[in-house]
């Protein structure tokens, strides 16, 4: 695989340039405030690991679509795929008809999924759609309702998914929601302040309980649950685990799915995350670097239990695009030839050695209390002292968020309580661009971490903006010229 493109980051103008101003301000017009946006850049192309704005800046990209670009931006042989495609057919929907990108993508996913026993796929357009066609599916061949999730959990937006969605934040103004949701505690151990042993066995005595307490075992479904929490603050599934909730699906009937949206596709090391366990789910999501960047989901599961709903009683119009499908064959081409499993566990290995010295560094208000994850999934969370363990503020988060990006590396938080920033390289970045992005970029070297005490704070008072001002009075009021100047979200 071949990249054309600057060999690392290059900065021309101050972030975000005029030509971005402008964008952004045409943004906030044309689209609805509830449409956050993580970072003032405005984007023109990208190619690999870098990001070129519509000002000539180029940026390091170390949030790869969240999670979508595990291959990098615009593979080449993903484009060729997808144009080569887009000469002979561009829809035609499952519905309708039958299409070889459709068939032969289901085939290699059946082959792959770590499933005991002949498998079969759904293809949808999104992550959140592929968990609904999950539950659907689940709730079909049990004949029961309830589904159990865990705190932390992030699932989508659409009205199913965000019940069963834990974080609040995404949550307000939106319900009533889907009922026969029941939470449960996830192992958080860094947070509960325990070892990993001690965090399962008391989050295990609480699944117990919720079963005598919360839910009724025998409506019981479904449990989900993401390998490596996601949204939640890349917070891997202790094996242990695990195997406990493989162990009750199996003695009481329900099934288990493996939300690997945003785990899946060689981001952890392994091409789904669950597979390091070894615990085999019934039932699989797939999304993000599947299609590395276009809009595809997979749920795959064990035949009978996919088998399940009535004829008619899956699918969508837009499910398995033939330019989706085309695209994700090549991904998992790619993924295999240049065995990028192994390069995420080497790239993993390279930014925690760089990050974890900060463990032990003091770094004034906020801290460095945990660097986690698995593979190239990382996250740093961050503290105001490491003996409380207290959330650094949001804020502050976004101040480190926003200097990083002034050097030109793009990040993004996460975290329940908005305290974390999510490492998501793509897996075919440079060594050069890696050491670029991790060693004088912000994120990570001393006086990234120090230089938020001194970082532009946001000027909105209730940060209405989702901090993607970061301090700049004149985007402020790009963004914000129709408020009322005397109003308490005036620039």
């Amino acid at each position: 695989m071949t990249i054309t493109a600057p060999p690392s980051i290059r900065l021309i103008t101050e972030i975000p340039g005029p030509r971005s101003r402008e964008l952004l301000a045409r943004r906030a017009d044309a689209t609805p405030t509830g449409l956050a946006k993580a970072t003032p850049v405005g984007v023109a192309s990208a190619a690999g690991a870098l990001v070129t704005d519509v000002d000539g800046n180029v940026l390091l990209d170390f949030v790869s679509g969240i999670g979508t670009l595990a291959v990098g931006h615009c593979p080449p042989e993903v484009v060729a795929a997808i144009q080569a495609q887009a000469g002979a057919l561009i829809h035609m929907s499952a519905l309708v008809g039958t299409y070889e990108p459709y068939v032969a993508l289901c085939e290699r996913l059946n082959a792959l999924a770590p499933i005991d026993g002949p498998a079969k796929t759904l293809l949808a357009n999104s992550g959140a759609e592929g968990v609904e066609n999950a539950i659907k599916v689940a709730r079909a061949a049990t004949g029961r309702p309830a589904v159990i999730v865990f705190e932390g959990a992030y699932h989508g937006r659409t009205l199913l998914t965000l019940s069963l969605t834990s974080r609040t934040y995404f949550k307000k103004k939106f319900g009533p929601f889907a009922p026969e949701i029941y939470r449960a505690p996830f192992p958080y151990a860094y947070r509960m302040g325990v070892g990993e042993d001690a965090a399962v066995e008391q989050c295990w005595t609480a699944f117990e309980r919720m079963l005598v307490a919360g839910v009724d075992p025998d409506t019981v479904a479904a449990v989900l649950i993401e390998p490596v929490q996601g949204e939640g603050g890349f917070i891997p599934v202790p094996a242990e685990f695990l195997r406990r909730l493989r162990a009750f699906c199996d003695h009481n009937g329900s099934l288990l799915i493996a939300d690997e949206v945003q785990s899946g596709f060689g981001r952890t090391g392994t091409l789904f995350a669950i597979e390091q366990s070894g615990v085999k789910p019934d039932l699989l999501v797939s999304a993000k670097s599947l299609a590395a960047g276009m809009p595809l989901a997979a749920t795959t599961g064990r035949a009978a239990v996919m088998d399940a709903p009535h004829v008619g009683g899956v699918g969508g119009t837009y499910g398995g695009n033939p330019l989706a499908c085309v695209a994700a064959l090549e991904v998992i081409r790619l993924i295999e030839r240049e065995n990028l499993t192994a390069r995420a566990n080497d790239l993993g290995a390279r930014i925690r050695a760089h990050l974890e010295p900060l463990l032990h560094e003091d770094h004034g208000s906020v801290l460095v209390g945990d660097v986690r994850g698995q593979g190239a999934m990382i996250a740093i969370e961050l503290v105001q002292d490491r003996e409380s363990r207290a959330p650094a503020r949001a804020d502050a988060t976004l101040e480190i968020v926003g200097a990083a990006l002034q050097r030109g590396l793009i990040v993004m938080r996460a975290g329940l309580y908005a305290n974390c920033i999510r490492l998501l390289v793509p897996l075919i970045v440079g060594d050069e661009q890696l050491e670029r992005g991790d060693g004088d970029s912000g994120v990570g070297d001393s006086p990234g971490v120090r230089s938020i005490q001194h970082a532009p704070r946001c000027r909105l008072k209730l940060h209405v903006c989702g901090g993607g001002c970061f301090g700049n009075t004149e985007t402020c009021t790009a963004i914000f010229k129709h408020y009322d100047p005397d109003s308490q979200h005036a620039p």
